[in-house]
């Protein structure tokens, strides 16, 4: 990560930033100079990322939250306004993991769980957000985390793959209608990146070789290597990049 402060002086929500992507991209913000709020359900995750965050001498706070409970969410935002007093970076990394299982097996308690925090969560929580950046009135870059997954035919996880497509549909109705308020949206689409959530596939000793003959690189990556990416969305490097996906899986998907 470069050691620019392009972020300096900037207030970030991270959503999902207590492991994984989000976490990663939560240090890579703060190693860039914004001052960091990662989020998420587990408070003993977000407590070691806030540790890590303020040893960078950045600000952070530990405030869980559940993004399907809009109080919940509106009570972070109102705590990092007060706090912090401004917030110019929204980071939507938070997801639950795909179910392995054919279409015509899947329950409809199970395809409303996974649309209920990969979709309806994200909406809820960049709703709140967005609202708050145009009242503030400082513009500000908003980065949901989608996925390849929504892009293409993916057998078996159609739940997931759906969630991530809409996020998509979201993230450019978005960036539409807030150009006008100065608020950047953008995604971003990994491929197969080694997290919690990953583990299972890519530490498989059959399907994970499969797999990776669909990926010109021949790898998977590290979450650390999405970071990169998002910085650069959220800082003034992308000022003429909106409603885009960015796609990082190795050539997955050439």
């Amino acid at each position: 990560m470069s050691k620019n402060l392009k972020l300096s002086g900037k207030v970030a929500i991270v959503a999902g930033g207590g492991r994984g992507i989000g976490r990663a991209i939560a240090l890579g913000l703060a190693q860039a100079g914004a001052d960091v709020v990662p989020t998420s359900r587990t408070t003993a995750q977000l407590e070691e990322v806030v540790g890590e965050i303020k040893k960078m001498g950045r600000r952070s706070m530990t405030q869980p939250c559940d993004i399907s409970q809009v109080s919940q969410i509106q009570t972070l935002v109102e705590r990092v306004t007060k706090e912090l007093k401004r917030i110019d970076i929204l980071v939507n990394a938070s997801a639950i993991s795909p179910i392995w299982k054919p279409i015509e097996t899947i329950t409809d308690s199970e395809w409303e769980q996974i649309l209920g925090i990969n979709l309806n969560g994200a909406f809820k929580l960049s709703r709140e957000v967005g609202r708050k950046m145009i009242e503030l009135g400082n513009g500000g870059s908003i980065i949901h985390i989608a996925s390849v997954a929504g892009m293409m035919g993916t057998e078996n996880i159609a739940a997931y793959a759906v969630s991530k497509a809409a996020l998509i549909g979201l993230m450019k109705a978005q960036s539409s209608e807030w150009a006008k308020h100065k608020i950047r949206v953008n995604a971003i689409a990994p491929g197969w990146v080694y997290t919690d959530m990953a583990r299972g596939v890519l530490d498989h000793p059959k399907l994970w070789p499969e797999m990776k003959r669909e990926i010109p690189l021949q790898r998977y990556a590290q979450p650390e290597e999405i970071a990169p990416l998002a910085v650069y969305l959220a800082s003034a490097d992308s000022s003429y990049a909106t409603g885009q996906v960015f796609v990082i899986d190795g050539g997955q998907t050439t």
